[in-house]
């Protein structure tokens, strides 16, 4: 990570995070109201092949002792009132500028992964996890709506790791990397202000899909 790039995190998740502070209290009282403690959602992740890290965001699933991999159409059932709105939102992401104050990820890179996942896949997580991982990212912009898509068929946890270590993981892994060869300060803003609008315009996000899944 460049010095231009976490001054820019540095200062504007200071921003956001005094901007915010209220709102982001008023969230973590209303969960605290509605659905119970806890209110967070803290869980491992990879910032770097060999470096974990805990990422926090608000709770939007009910508790259970047996969770793994990532949400498909199996944990649909365990997703809360408030947690369906913070989920279409992305609100429930607020508590990363804890991370991104840290230093464990930036606002734009690949989102960062499970553990099992990079020693699933080492060789590829090993060129992906050279950027820092990221709030928002060209993967999480191009990809999104076809990943919900696919993993909200899935009916068991199987299935759902299945879809994912297939289609998923090496589609978003080609468009990290092509993040990565042309990362600069104008991309990430570019792709921060796209991320506010959720949608890349459509024939990036088109051309993007279509490398990655080719």
């Amino acid at each position: 990570m460049t010095p231009a790039k976490r001054g820019l995190d540095i200062v504007l998740a200071l921003v956001l995070a005094v901007l915010l502070a209220p709102f982001i209290a008023g969230i973590a009282l209303w969960i605290l109201l509605r659905e119970g403690r806890p209110v967070f959602y803290v869980a491992e992740r990879m910032k770097a092949p060999d470096r974990p890290f805990m990422l926090w965001k608000f709770r939007t699933m009910t508790v259970t002792r047996q969770d793994s991999g990532v949400s498909g159409g199996d944990k649909i059932a365990r997703i809360t009132p408030t947690g369906r709105v913070l989920r279409h939102t992305r609100l429930d992401e607020l508590p990363q500028l804890f991370n991104i104050l840290r230093g464990d990820i930036s606002f734009v890179g690949p989102r960062p992964p499970l553990r099992h996942y990079v020693e699933q896949f080492p060789e590829l997580y090993g060129e992906v996890l050279k950027s820092r991982p990221g709030v928002t990212g060209l993967a999480t912009l191009a990809y999104f709506r076809t990943e919900e898509r696919l993993l909200a068929e899935c009916k068991t946890p199987e299935e759902t790791e299945a879809v994912y270590t297939r289609r998923c993981v090496p589609a978003k892994a080609r468009l990290d990397l092509i993040y990565a060869r042309n990362r600069n300060i104008c991309y990430d803003l570019r792709l921060m202000v796209a991320t506010v609008f959720r949608r890349l315009p459509l024939r990036t996000a088109r051309r993007r899909r279509q490398s990655a899944e080719g």
